[in-house]
């Protein structure tokens, strides 16, 4: 085991068993030493167990709100990280859903400022390539229809709701650049826009999930709109690329990652009753406090860039989550 890790880059993903995190681990894990951290206050370890059989992957419990000392998880040995070094920390850990916005407030904001800090000290000590993982929600509601570009300042409530994440998203985009300048850390910020895909949790509160679970049950799919209301959706393993691409670039700053093409939301609820070949009907509610303003993103800098662009068109992307939400039905059921 002491010559596992020659070869293979150290990489850490914090979040490692929540949607995104799991599924980039389970990528790199091909061909990097994966270290996966999470305390599982939202995710699922089910989304890992196929993992936990790689000796390339490690997992960790453990909250990043408090400092990491590898020399109290023996099992990373074989990773000789003195010797070896990290060579990059993917941050993704911080509750994603919708509905947790309220419930873990404090969570949140402790995960994107203190746990923030204490990833970017480990970059820091370690000289390691830092992607930040932040959301199209710093930019708050789009003054118009158009793109927005990552030049847009935003417009965020900073007492409402759902600020929690939205602010918490900016802060740490804040203490991020910051060590950038300060210490000269390799800091790179990807803004994510709306995904979706397998080992995304069901019924928590965003609408693809939401809506495969409910057609997969011959429920009413509920839309918090109206006809006309859109969205643009991107594919899970379009984001890992993008991730994977960023982390390799010499990109600067911030970029958006997320699907040009938009989508009604009553598009996306016929689509999936079909695939699904559901007696759901499609219903209509106020929207709650929890739902966002969704954006659509200017991916021109990605294009440019990383040479970047989404490549799973939006019917194939369904079918393939539906067929991983329908095997897995009463695992992911919250």
């Amino acid at each position: 085991m002491s010559t596992l890790a020659t070869g293979r880059p150290n990489i850490i993903i914090t979040g490692g068993a929540g949607f995104l995190g799991s599924n980039l681990a389970g990528d790199m894990v091909k061909t990097s030493n994966i270290i996966c951290i999470d305390n599982f206050i939202t995710g699922n370890q089910k989304n890992i167990d196929i993992l936990l059989q790689n000796p390339y992957f490690e997992f960790l419990r453990h909250d990043i709100t408090r400092p990491l000392d590898f020399d109290q998880f023996p099992e990373l040995k074989k990773f000789q990280i003195k010797a070896q070094g990290i060579q990059s920390i993917y941050n993704f850990a911080c509750p994603t859903s919708p509905s947790n916005h309220a419930k873990l407030a404090l969570e949140i904001l402790e995960a994107n400022s203190s746990g923030t800090k204490n990833m970017l000290d480990l970059a820091k000590e370690y000289h390691a390539v830092f992607v930040h993982i932040s959301s199209q929600h710093i930019y708050g509601k789009a003054m118009s229809s158009q793109p927005i570009k990552e030049s847009y300042l935003g417009a965020v409530d900073p007492i409402g709701p759902r600020s929690a994440y939205d602010e918490g998203k900016r802060f740490a985009e804040t203490i991020a650049s910051y060590y950038k300048r300060q210490f000269n850390l390799n800091v790179k910020i990807a803004r994510l826009f709306t995904c979706y895909g397998p080992k995304m949790a069901i019924n928590d509160g965003r609408s693809i999930p939401d809506f495969i679970f409910d057609a997969l049950n011959n429920k009413d799919l509920i839309i918090y709109g109206d006809e006309k209301t859109e969205n643009t959706f991107c594919y899970v393993a379009d984001i890992v690329d993008a991730l994977i691409k960023i982390e390799k670039s010499s990109l600067a700053g911030a970029v958006n990652i997320g699907h040009y093409e938009k989508y009604t939301l009553k598009n996306i609820a016929e689509r999936i009753i079909k695939l699904c070949e559901s007696s759901s009907v499609i219903t209509y509610k106020e929207p709650d406090w929890h739902v966002a303003s969704y954006n659509i993103p200017d991916i021109s800098l990605a294009k440019e860039e990383l040479g970047w662009f989404p490549m799973v068109d939006i019917e194939d992307g369904l079918l393939r989550t539906i067929e991983y939400m329908r095997s897995n039905l009463r695992i992911y059921q919250i």
